[in-house]
């Protein structure tokens, strides 16, 4: 089978262009070089896939004829990948949520509204005091 759509079956990609521009842009490697899409896999192959920053590592237990339920994908499939790398998401996860709390930016409709009505208060009792006067 293709190593691009072994990657597709298993579920690593999402679609199997996805996969093959992976392969072509060098950041899948098998027995440790880097191969085209058409390269073919078999049992005991140690393939290395570079995804979102972390370098996943599996080895291929056999090679399925469709594309697999996530359930069935640990029996074709044996991750290999180090404890630190998996470390490393935990990280990146906080480090997003370091420079970007959930629900800043922008504000919203009701928000830019009570800036609005912050401002003017202000304004009408000035005005109000001069009228007194």
């Amino acid at each position: 089978m293709r190593v691009d759509k072994y990657l597709w079956c298993i579920r690593y990609f999402k679609t199997r262009s996805i996969a093959t521009k992976a392969c072509k842009d060098g950041k899948v490697k098998v027995n440790g070089d880097s191969i085209k899409p058409s390269r073919d896999v078999y049992p005991n192959d140690k393939i290395t896939v570079r995804k979102n920053q972390i370098t996943y590592e599996l080895q291929v237990l056999d090679t399925p004829k469709s594309r697999l339920g996530a359930k069935l994908v640990d029996m074709y499939r044996k991750d290999i990948t180090p404890a630190e790398t998996l470390q490393k998401m935990d990280l990146l996860k906080y480090t997003k949520d370091y420079y970007r709390k959930k629900g800043s930016g922008r504000p919203t409709k009701k928000d830019r509204r009570d800036i609005d009505d912050w401002f003017e208060e202000p304004d009408k009792d000035i005005d109000a005091n001069k009228e007194e006067e």
